[in-house]
C-alpha cells in the first residue's frame, strides 16, 4: 500500500514523566559467543549501549564490535555482516553512533567525543565498507512536521531535518484517542533496578525491555494527524498494474501503519482463546480478548490495550449481590494508562447464566509441556468460569474469593456502599477489604491501622445506615465507605475482630446522645405546634427514607458515570459510546422494583 499524505501532520506530545529514552533495538540478532579481536582494533571508554545505567568498554575489530559493562556481566557482540548502516550525531552524553542492523534492529553506542569521529569514519569504512553519516537534528523546538516510517523506526522531521526517533521497538501500545489523534504508548521496564547490560536479552534490552528508567521517563506520546490521504492498493482483478485509490483518515492510516511496523499485534494463529464483547466497568466499555502466551489484549471501538502477564499481581471473583452477575477482577502494575487516568484494577462483568463452548489453539504436546495440569483443550461450562481458569492457566496466578466468614444480612458477600459519590460494592476477602467497579479499591488488613464504625449524619432517617473509616498505617490516609445498611454492622465488626484490626464502634454513643436531644427538643415544644407541624408534614414522614434510598441509587452512580466519561474520552467523545446491553438490563430491573415499591402519597394542601 503506498501513502500519498495530503496535510501537513503535526505533533502535540503528553509526557507524564519527562526522561525520554530515545533509541533501542530488536532481537534476533547474531548468536556470537566471543568476539574474535585481531591486532587491528579501536577501543572506546565510557561508552554506554542503549542508554544503559552502566558504562563500559566498547572495541572495534574487523569481525565486528563488542561491548562488556565496566562493573562485569554480559559481552554484547555484533558481527560484522549485520552491520547494514552507521549515523554519528550529538546525544545526551557528548556524541553517539547509531548503528542500523539489516533485521532491522537499532544499537545506540552513546558516550563519544567529537575528536573521536575521525578514528570511527575510517574504521565503517574499511572494516565494515559503510560510510558513517553526519546527522544534524532540528533543534528549533516547533512541535509540528513530518512523521516518516522508516525500517526500524519513525522518524519526526522539522524542515527536513529529525527532531527525534523513536524506535519500534520501544512502543508499547497506540491508540486512537479521537478522530485526529493518536496515542503511542512507550514499553516501561520490567524492573527498575535494571542496570541494561544483559548480553542475553540481545544487548542491554530486546523488544519491550529497557534499562530501569530514572527518576522521570516518557510513557506516552500523542500525535495530532489532521485531513485525509490517499492509499492505493492493488485491484482484486488478474491485472498487477489496476490499483485503486482510497481516501482515509490520516490518522487511522498512521494508527494502522503504526501497528503493523512496531508489531503491536499479534497474528490470530497465536491467539490460544478469544472471548467476544466482554462488558467491563473498569474501565468502562466493551472489549474484546485476546489471550497468547505471554500477554493478552483487550480490543474495543476506540481503545486497545495490551498487556503481559506479568503485569498481573491480583486476580480476584466477586459474586455481584443481584444474584445474576460475577465479577473478575485483575490488579495490574503497572496500572493501564488511558491519557493522564490509570487503571490499576481492570473490572469484568459476566451473567452467571451465560454458557460457553471453547477449545484452545494448542497442540497435545504444547499444553502437556507448557500448560499439564493448569489449562485443559476442551471447556463448556459458564463462561467467567472458563475465562477465570484460563487466566489462571496462562499468568499462573492464584485466585481470591471472598472470606467464607462473613455475609451479610441478605446472605450475600458484596455489601452495598458508596466512596464519596460513587456507589459499588465492598468485599471482606481473606486478606484485604476490595471495593468494586468504580473507584476499584484495595485495602489489605496487614496494612490497617484500625476500623471506625460512624454515624452518616444528624438526621433521624440515617440511622438505618453507617459509614466505615479505614486508617492506614504509617500515615498512608484513610478510606471511608458511606451508606451501608445498619443491618450488617454486627457482622462486619465480628469479622474485623476475628481478623485482628482494632475496631471502634461510635454508633451507640451517637445514637443515643440523638435520642437524648430529641426527647429535650420535644418538651419544649407545645402540643398546638406539634399538631400544626404534623398537619404541615402531611405523609412526608412516611416517605422520608425511601426518598433518601431512590437519591442513593440513581443520581450519585448517574453524575459519576458521566463526568468519568467526559474525562476519560480526552475531547474524541467516543471513548465511553459503546451501548453496554448488561448495564441495561440492570437498569430494567432497578426500575422494576421501583414500580413494586409502595407508591408515595400525593400531598394534599
Amino acid at each position: 500500500m503506498a501513502v500519498v499524505p495530503r496535510a501537513p501532520m503535526f505533533v502535540a506530545s503528553a509526557i507524564v514523566n519527562s526522561h525520554w529514552q530515545r533509541t533501542t533495538f530488536t532481537a534476533n540478532r547474531a548468536d556470537i559467543s566471543q568476539l574474535t579481536v585481531t591486532s587491528f582494533s579501536e577501543s572506546f571508554d565510557s561508552i554506554y549501549l542503549d542508554l544503559s545505567k552502566e558504562s563500559g568498554k566498547c572495541r572495534f575489530a574487523e569481525t565486528g564490535f563488542g561491548w562488556k559493562p565496566s562493573n562485569g556481566g554480559d559481552t554484547f557482540t555484533l558481527d560484522q555482516t549485520n552491520i547494514g548502516g552507521a549515523q554519528w550525531s550529538r546525544a545526551a552524553k557528548g556524541y553517539e553512533v547509531r548503528i542500523l542492523q539489516r533485521n532491522s534492529g537499532i544499537i545506540q553506542l552513546d558516550g563519544f567525543q567529537q575528536e573521536d569521529y575521525d578514528r570511527l569514519s575510517k574504521v565503517f569504512k574499511n572494516w565494515y565498507s559503510t560510510v558513517l553519516e553526519n546527522k544534524e537534528h532540528a533543534l528549533r523546538g516547533w512541535n509540528w512536521g513530518k512523521a516518516e516510517f522508516a525500517k526500524a523506526e519513525l522518524i519526526f522531521s522539522v524542515q527536513n531535518k529529525p527532531a527525534f526517533e523513536l524506535p519500534y521497538s520501544e512502543i508499547g501500545n497506540t491508540n486512537l484517542a479521537g478522530r485526529n489523534e493518536v496515542a503511542v504508548e512507550m514499553s516501561l521496564p520490567q524492573d527498575s533496578n535494571d542496570t541494561g547490560t544483559n548480553g542475553q536479552l540481545g544487548g542491554a534490552r530486546g523488544k519491550g525491555k529497557k534499562a530501569g528508567g530514572g527518576r522521570d521517563q516518557l510513557v506516552e506520546m500523542r500525535f495530532y494527524i489532521p485531513g485525509t490521504t490517499t492509499a492505493k492498493k492493488e485491484a482484486d482483478g488478474d491485472d498487477a498494474e489496476d490499483e485503486e485509490a482510497e481516501e482515509k483518515n490520516a490518522a487511522t492510516l498512521f494508527y494502522d501503519t503504526l501497528i503493523e511496523k512496531a508489531e503491536i499485534g499479534e497474528t490470530a494463529g497465536d491467539t490460544i482463546a478469544t472471548f467476544l464483547d466482554v462488558l467491563h466497568l473498569t474501565p468502562r466499555g466493551r472489549f474484546d480478548i485476546d489471550m497468547y502466551e505471554a500477554s493478552f489484549r483487550l480490543r474495543g471501538k476506540t481503545y486497545d490495550y495490551k498487556i503481559q502477564y506479568e503485569s498481573i499481581k491480583k486476580f480476584m471473583v466477586l459474586p455481584k449481590p443481584d444474584e445474576m452477575h460475577c465479577m473478575l477482577c485483575i490488579g495490574l502494575d503497572p496500572p493501564l494508562r488511558q491519557g493522564q487516568t490509570r487503571y490499576p484494577f481492570v473490572v469484568m462483568q459476566f451473567k452467571k447464566d451465560e454458557e460457553v463452548t471453547i477449545d484452545l489453539n494448542l497442540d497435545e504436546s504444547e499444553l502437556q509441556s507448557k500448560y499439564k495440569d493448569k489449562l485443559e483443550p476442551h471447556y463448556e461450562e459458564p463462561l467467567h468460569h472458563v475465562v477465570a481458569k484460563i487466566f489462571r492457566g496462562l499468568a499462573n496466578k492464584k485466585i481470591s474469593s471472598p472470606a467464607k466468614d462473613f455475609i451479610t444480612h441478605r446472605s450475600q458477600y458484596g455489601i452495598k456502599c458508596s466512596i464519596k459519590a460513587s456507589e459499588g460494592f465492598l468485599y471482606c476477602l481473606e486478606k484485604a477489604f476490595m471495593f468494586v467497579p468504580k473507584p476499584a479499591t484495595y485495602i489489605a488488613y496487614e496494612q490497617t491501622q484500625s476500623v471506625t464504625f460512624s454515624r452518616v449524619g444528624g438526621a433521624v432517617s440515617t440511622l438505618s445506615t453507617f459509614d466505615i473509616t479505614v486508617v492506614m498505617k504509617n500515615g498512608a490516609g484513610s478510606s471511608q465507605f458511606s451508606n451501608i445498611n445498619r443491618e450488617d454492622l454486627k457482622a462486619l465488626e465480628t469479622f474485623f475482630k476475628l481478623k485482628g484490626l482494632r475496631v471502634k464502634n461510635e454508633i451507640d454513643e451517637d445514637a443515643n446522645m440523638l435520642a437524648a436531644a430529641l426527647r429535650e427538643q420535644d418538651m419544649d415544644d407545645s402540643d398546638d405546634e406539634v399538631v400544626a407541624n404534623k398537619a404541615d408534614r402531611g405523609s412526608a414522614d412516611e416517605d422520608e427514607e425511601s426518598v433518601d434510598e431512590d437519591f442513593q441509587a440513581d443520581s450519585d452512580s448517574d453524575v459519576a458515570e458521566e463526568y468519568d466519561s467526559a474525562h476519560e474520552s480526552s475531547g474524541s467523545g467516543s471513548a465511553e459510546s459503546d451501548v453496554d446491553a448488561d448495564e441495561a438490563d440492570e437498569e430494567e430491573d432497578e426500575e422494576e422494583a421501583e414500580e413494586e415499591r409502595p407508591k408515595k402519597k400525593k400531598k394534599t394542601g
